[in-house]
């Protein structure tokens, strides 16, 4: 049988492909869209926020801006409506966000604005309680968020640079502004929507003093026509607002509520814009193995009473934390790395699953004080259901070393990212030929790392403490199979070492040998790798193991999972990772809310560093 086309069935093709071609130019062309990427929305009344000197003016009269800052994407998707109507109802008229690119561009030109990362959603949702926002796009943010809120593949490129003139980073963050541009456009306050002010960047002058790199990203809002108004914000010292400044756009204070320190911003401003506090602290961030992060209700109630008796506009840094899910805790690097816990609590005015603490009404009391005349506070939203869960077993285990996927070969080490990998863990194995005992030295540990030899556990290096070497001892037969299996933690968001790759950055020796030729596993842990996970009704004798457990809810709430019986590691509730937890402290119960969990039967994994057999997991209804 002849397997090709006859002559007749490719002159009968060709003449129905010049009927179409024919067809499609003869119809009229669909109206070009305004702008790429623009959301339609329904006509909303249009307003006119801008400057009048060092005044901020709404509809040509004065407003005073009364805000405070939560993250839609670290607050679960259900919940936006409830925490916003209670910041409304604390007595705020604007709501601050960031938005984490990292989150929204996952890998090169994959974009993801589903559930927590909806963005237009969420400035839906602001609009319909009544809120204006002023939008933190970044690219670079802080936050205590995996850095800063900057993609990870950036950092695939060996030499990189960023937050300055790359040219690599600058046209990833054009491709960014643009995507962004597209979705907020219609939701400024012009447009009819409620977002008032675009900052751009976030205290750079805490970290550089590139000023031209900061008017090319605003340059790039301007051209995908996001015209304004802007702000900067840094700290209130010289320096930092000299460096951190653009001309033109209000000046920001982290934190400011003295006229000493509003005078530094003046100096700047030069009496040609506003200048206002854009982060007011009521709380703090918390890392690992440190006292939860407190901050006095009267101190903060003080501060707050001088910035209104002052009339200066303001933003409480935060209203409400929320959470770090996943991996997406950053850490810190001063004199030591210090990673952050995976609640971003913050004692906050409103806490990590929307309750509301007394410092939440000792702050409406006052704000309740300079309303406009004639306006009373709504009553705010009651609480939400909570649960508790009885403890949950955990019957099957699955070893990390019998479910390895396939290697790659490297002459040596190399970090993470050069494997494409953003997050999670990575294993390096190498025979030991030559020298096989002494000192073993890895350059540079990031973060955590378990070591064994010929299967067997040694030891722990910690980079939090310092820790990079550990001794082989001697052994008959030598040893001969190194195993590094490494916890990349958050990567620093702030300071001058933002360059954070993860795993091994640089090589491993042995008494002074550098060790060659290894196998490198990618463990990033995300949905394809546990779903291939084999499960079996016995534990292994080896640390880092996989348990499953299941339980049975007649109801769901949110819950907070106790992990105080056990070590180190992750855990995922219904293929949910609810993040990190580690028995330093002070964290031991992690956030599950209840949009994540089902009626009738649940499924509960958590992968620990160093247990080889399971403890319990019970569901209390508060973090502490």
């Amino acid at each position: 049988m002849n397997k090709f086309p006859s002559h007749q069935a490719i002159r009968a093709a060709l003449k129905a492909l010049v009927l179409l071609a024919a067809a499609l130019i003869s119809a009229p062309a669909a109206p070009a869209a305004p702008f790429p990427q623009e959301q339609p929305r329904a006509e909303a009344p249009k307003h006119v926020f801008d400057f009048k000197g060092t005044e901020f003016r709404l509809d040509g009269k004065p407003f005073q801006i009364m805000a405070g800052e939560m993250h839609f994407q670290r607050i679960p998707r259900p919940y936006w409506k409830d925490r916003l109507l209670k910041a409304k109802a604390m007595g705020l008229n604007t709501i601050a966000t960031y938005i984490f690119w990292n989150a929204l561009e996952p890998q090169p030109d994959q974009w993801d604005f589903s559930d927590r990362n909806d963005l237009a959603g969420f400035l839906e949702e602001a609009q319909k309680a009544g809120l204006w926002v002023l939008l933190r796009p970044g690219p670079y943010a802080c936050a205590e968020w995996d850095f800063g809120g900057l993609p990870a593949w950036l950092l695939r490129t060996p030499d990189i640079k960023v937050r300055c003139t790359d040219d690599r980073y600058l046209e990833a963050c054009d491709k960014y502004v643009e995507k962004i541009a597209g979705i907020i456009r219609p939701f400024l306050v012009q447009n009819g929507g409620p977002i008032l002010m675009v900052q751009i960047e976030n205290e750079y002058g805490s970290f550089g003093n590139d000023r031209g790199y900061l008017r090319t990203l605003k340059g790039m809002w301007e051209r995908f026509y996001i015209d304004g108004p802007f702000y900067t914000a840094d700290g209130a010292a010289p320096d930092m607002l000299e460096a951190g400044s653009i001309p033109g756009c209000a000046i920001g204070l982290d934190p400011a509520a003295s006229e000493a320190e509003f005078a530094e911003g003046a100096k700047v401003g030069g009496g040609e814009v506003p200048i206002f506090c854009s982060e007011l602290y009521p709380g703090w961030f918390t890392p690992w193995g440190e006292p939860w992060g407190r901050t006095k209700t009267e101190d903060v109630v003080k501060d707050l009473t001088w910035l209104l008796e002052n009339k200066k506009s303001f933003s409480l840094y935060v209203v409400h934390g929320g959470t770090n899910f996943g991996f997406w805790a950053g850490a810190n690097m001063g004199k030591t790395y210090t990673p952050d816990v995976t609640s971003y609590d913050y004692d906050a005015p409103i806490n990590e699953r929307g309750d509301l603490t007394p410092k939440y009404f000792a702050i409406r009391d006052l704000l309740a004080k300079y309303q406009p005349a004639g306006t009373a506070l709504p009553e705010p939203p009651g609480p939400l259901p909570a649960i508790e869960i009885p403890e949950i077993a955990f019957p099957e285990s699955a070893g990390l070393f019998a479910n390895l996927p396939f290697p790659a070969s490297s002459p040596q080490p190399r970090p993470m990212e050069f494997f494409n990998q953003s997050y999670g863990f990575i294993l390096y194995r190498t025979e030991l030929i030559g020298r096989h005992a002494g000192t073993l030295a890895i350059h540079d540990l990031h973060d955590y790392a378990n070591i064994f030899l010929d299967g067997k556990y040694l030891g722990t290096l910690d980079r939090a403490k310092g820790e990079n070497t550990i001794e082989i001892p001697k052994s008959d037969p030598p040893a001969r199979i190194l195993d590094i299996l490494i916890e990349g933690m958050g990567r620093v968001n702030y300071g001058p070492e933002m360059i954070d790759r993860k795993g091994i950055t640089d090589r491993v020796t042995l008494a002074n040998m550098t060790l060659m030729n290894w196998e490198v596993t990618c463990l990033p842990m995300d949905d394809s790798y546990l779903a291939g996970l084999k499960f079996k009704a016995q534990p292994v004798a080896r640390p880092a193991e996989f348990f499953r457990g299941s339980f049975e809810l007649k109801e769901t709430g949110d819950t907070y999972l106790d992990l105080s019986g056990w070590k180190k590691g992750v855990v995922w509730v219904n293929g949910r990772n609810l993040g990190r937890y580690w028995d330093i402290g002070p964290q031991t119960r992690l956030f599950c809310p209840a949009s994540f969990l089902k009626e009738g039967r649940n499924e509960i994994i958590v992968f620990d560093l160093h247990r080889t057999e399971p403890a319990t997991v019970r569901g209390f209804k508060t973090l502490e």
